[in-house]
């Protein structure tokens, strides 16, 4: 299918080929009719792409601070090539389309095939013939709607929920600054709510429609030399009763000017991106001016529950949601109390994006306020691969399955770099297994698993996709045959491991999970040190591992898991390594707060026990400073003493003697090399499966822990 990408190093804008999106639970497949280009919002971003670095960064200093911070924690030479991964990346341009359902897992079967919907959502409602919305996002299209009506839903949505928070009373004068696209909605909401209406605006084009279609009862250039006094009189000397800002400016004035034009205890409600450096006086002190922020399409916004995993607000509690206010758009220009058509200015097939955006960015200077993307009617190639090369396959030929900016920066390019074939890539965009698969040299990109999957030249599947997904991609790729390397966790239940454990008894393929600590460099220096101990170690390990906050993929219990199950299981797996054992007996304690913001698991205390005698203390914690190394590990046995200092520098302490031991990164290189000689040499993987799973079930085990409040024994096989 096609789409419009812009790559975010170079700004190109360009339409190319990409695999057809795929859908989970709670998504819907829409065939695009039409798209709208929100010529503010994405001249904003458009032009962020084409800015050089330099230009990036001035206009994002908080990414340059989170690089600066990068650097200090994992150094130089990796977060360049973050850096570079995060930059040589394709983005989706657009956020609202309307179209056709050619397939819907919604989880209340609202959404039949056939059904007309308009969609919604950067990244999810793009410009491109075919796309895949979480059910929250989506409305259907009343009969008497047409697509190209429908398509301004989004934007309508936002307007509305500007509108929703001034609080319009019929007969209310309100004034609304700026008269773009998002402007002229507005104006058009409160007149339909019978409200009086005054648009201000610098462009005379957009004061004349305003004018001209009625949107507004009066509408005035800013220059205009008379503009207080005429609003003084449009009020009777009160001043309007709210003030509603859906101007994009860099300035202050449209702050400064709508505390100026509110009566006493008025509104001003900021819907665009403007300065808001607040005077307090002359006005907004004493004329008690409330101000209000409006937060996109309303309330669901950047919740993730909502928008992604599809948990709608209870009605009689949040009436107006972001899909409501969709809704309530679309019946307003069904019973035609808003007027879209002489909002539409152009209308270019996706074949044309690109003249369309060189409209939007100034480069064919052309007066415009909504341009619409066209898509063919039902002649699209409904394909979920797409060609990029033909490389030969080799003797290790690899498939991935998930290729997020971990995959990108620490698997593929040592899959790579090793020797072995890079076959096929699968995410659940087309946009970013393309970019992947142009950026690496795959042979071809796709969103089907199965395209892997029922591939019989891949003998070995990479898995990085989210935890909740790995089981069963492991068991997938077992039944097929295949060598499996998957990103840790294994499994985020116990059932999804008893699974796993059937399966590998019935397919027993080389199965990896992505413990890398193990195979850095300084780790395997230490345990060669005390690999002539027999007596119990015991290992202590600090983790400062930093707030995630409670929305975060990786908090979802049924998604991530929790940082205990997706990340302190790392941890475990080294106590295994460096002990030489098993974990027989595990007992955490985690603090105890009313703070909401804090998750309590992930502020711990784990103490485990192994089978030779050992002990693992391991001290996790998310409520440190981030200018403290991340990680401490010390192990102590036999008048030895090995240390770690985040995997960048260590000490080997022996009779009274200190050795001094550099680092070279966490392992994730030599953890490739080691299982992908193991598929090439035919042996078992590098990290027993045995280890894998009681590395696994401990992490099980610490949640048992804190739950009972008492230690849990660990017992594998039972």
């Amino acid at each position: 299918m096609q789409q419009l990408i812009q790559n975010f190093k170079t700004g190109e804008l360009y339409v190319d080929e990409v695999p057809m999106p795929a859908i989970s639970s709670g998504m819907v497949l829409v065939e695009n009719e039409y798209s709208l280009i929100s010529a503010g919002t994405e001249r904003g971003t458009v032009k962020v792409a084409k800015a050089s670095l330099l230009g990036k960064a001035k206009q994002r200093p908080d990414l340059v601070a989170q690089v600066l911070q990068n650097i200090r924690k994992e150094g130089l030479a990796a977060t360049i090539n973050k850096v570079k991964t995060k930059l040589d990346s394709l983005k989706a341009l657009g956020y609202s389309t309307a179209g056709t359902v050619i397939a819907s897992m919604d989880t209340n079967s609202v959404y039949k095939t056939g059904d007309r919907v308009a969609c919604a959502g950067q990244d999810y409602a793009s410009h491109a013939e075919i796309v895949a919305i979480p059910q929250n996002l989506v409305a259907k299209i009343p009969d008497n709607v047409t697509a190209e009506e429908a398509a301004f839903t989004t934007l309508g949505a936002i307007a509305l929920q500007g509108v929703r928070q001034a609080e319009p009373k019929l007969g209310e004068k309100i004034c609304v600054i700026g008269l773009g696209l998002l402007g002229q909605i507005t104006c058009q909401l409160l007149k339909a709510n019978g409200c009086a209406v005054f648009g201000i605006d610098l462009n005379p084009g957009l004061i004349k429609l305003a004018n001209d279609t009625g949107a507004a009862d009066k509408a005035l250039q800013r220059s205009d030399a008379n503009l207080v006094s005429i609003c003084n009189d449009f009020t009777n000397g009160h001043g309007f009763d709210a003030i509603i800002i859906t101007a994009a400016a860099p300035s202050n004035d449209p702050i400064e000017l709508s505390a100026e034009l509110a009566r006493k205890k008025g509104k001003i409600i900021v819907v665009g991106a403007v300065k808001m450096d607040i005077p307090r006086d002359p006005h907004f002190f004493r004329k008690e001016l409330d101000l209000r922020m409006s937060c996109s399409y309303g309330p669901g916004r950047y919740d993730v529950d909502y928008e992604e995993s599809g948990y709608d607000y209870p009605f009689a509690y949040v009436r107006w949601t972001e899909q409501r206010n969709m809704e309530a758009f679309l019946e307003l220009l069904s019973r035609k109390a808003i007027n879209i058509k002489p909002l539409i200015t152009h209308v270019f097939n996706i074949a044309d994006a690109e003249k369309a955006y060189d409209i939007v960015l100034g480069k064919t200077p052309e007066p415009h306020i909504g341009i619409l993307l066209k898509y063919a009617e039902s002649k699209i190639k409904r394909t979920t691969i797409v060609k990029v090369k033909n490389d030969a396959i080799k003797n290790i030929n690899t498939g991935f399955i998930g290729a997020g900016s971990f995959a990108q920066s620490y698997l593929i390019p040592n899959v790579k770099a090793y020797g072995a074939s890079l076959d096929g890539v699968v995410t659940s965009k087309g946009i970013t297994s393309k970019n992947v698969a142009d950026k690496f040299k795959f042979n071809f990109c796709s969103t089907e698993a199965e395209d892997l999957l029922g591939k019989q030249n891949i003998n070995t599947i990479f898995i990085a996709t989210p935890h909740s997904s790995h089981a069963d991609f492991v068991i997938k790729s077992l039944t097929a045959g295949k060598a499996v390397f998957v990103e840790k966790p294994l499994a985020l239940n116990i059932e999804q491991l008893n699974n796993v454990i059937a399966n590998i008894a019935k397919y027993p393929q080389p199965l990896m999970v992505g413990f890398n600590r193990r195979f850095a460099p300084i780790s395997q220096a230490i345990k060669k040190e005390f690999s002539s101990v027999t007596e119990p170690l015991v290992v202590n390990i600090r983790v400062n591992a930093g707030l995630i906050p409670k929305e975060h993929w990786t908090q979802q219990p049924e998604i991530g898991g929790g940082r205990i199950v997706g990340e302190v299981c790392h941890f475990i797996d080294l106590m295994q390594y460096f002990t030489n054992a098993e974990p027989v007996k595990v007992y955490a304690e985690s603090v105890n707060t009313a703070n909401d913001k804090i998750t309590p698991e992930d502020n711990i205390a784990i103490i485990v026990k192994f089978n030779n005698g050992s002990v693992g203390n391991l001290t996790y914690l998310a409520n440190g400073d981030k200018s403290m190394p991340k990680e401490l590990i010390e192990i102590f046995g036999a008048g030895n003493i090995g240390v770690i200092n985040d995997f960048r520098e260590g000490a080997f302490h022996k009779g009274n003697k200190i050795t001094k031991l550099k680092s070279s990164g966490k392992g994730h290189k030599e953890e490739v090399d080691a299982f992908l000689n193991a598929v090439s040499n035919g042996t078992e993987s590098p990290i027993s499966f045995r280890s894998v799973c009681l590395t696994t079930l401990t992490t099980f085990k610490i949640l048992d822990s804190l739950y009972t409040g008492n230690s849990q024994e660990i017992y594998l096989d039972a």
